[in-house]
């Protein structure tokens, strides 16, 4: 016996109004990104490579936690939902840790081109 699909009857004002929701914040967020990078980029420091990195990591972030909610307001079930919460999941993982796995390879990297040759 299988168990009946609970359908989710949105009616679709509610989704428009959605859309255009989310539309409004992801263009008021990129303006503000936009703009921070514009200011890191001004003010020349030790931080600043740091500082560009996360705004580049929080860009991404966002971007795909957008494009999420606008799956979200398309899903027709609870099943759906429940997949596309677990995909979600799985790439802001990803978008956390590939940075710290660069970081990673490059500290390697550069570890391994100070190291001096030992003499026998």
């Amino acid at each position: 016996m299988t168990k009946p699909k609970m359908k989710m009857e949105v009616p679709l004002q509610v989704r428009e109004f959605a859309k255009k929701s989310v539309d409004q914040a992801e263009r008021a967020i990129s303006t503000f990104i936009e703009s921070a990078s514009k200011s890191v980029a001004l003010v020349p420091g030790p931080m600043t490579d740091i500082a560009k990195q996360t705004l580049e990591i929080t860009e991404k972030n966002l971007k795909v936690s957008f494009e999420h909610a606008r799956k979200l307001m398309q899903a027709k079930d609870i099943n759906e939902v429940m997949s596309l919460q677990s995909e979600f999941l799985r790439t802001q993982f990803a978008v956390a840790t590939d940075p710290l796995k660069k970081l990673g390879s490059e500290s390697a990297a550069k570890d391994a081109s100070n190291e001096k040759p030992e003499l026998i």
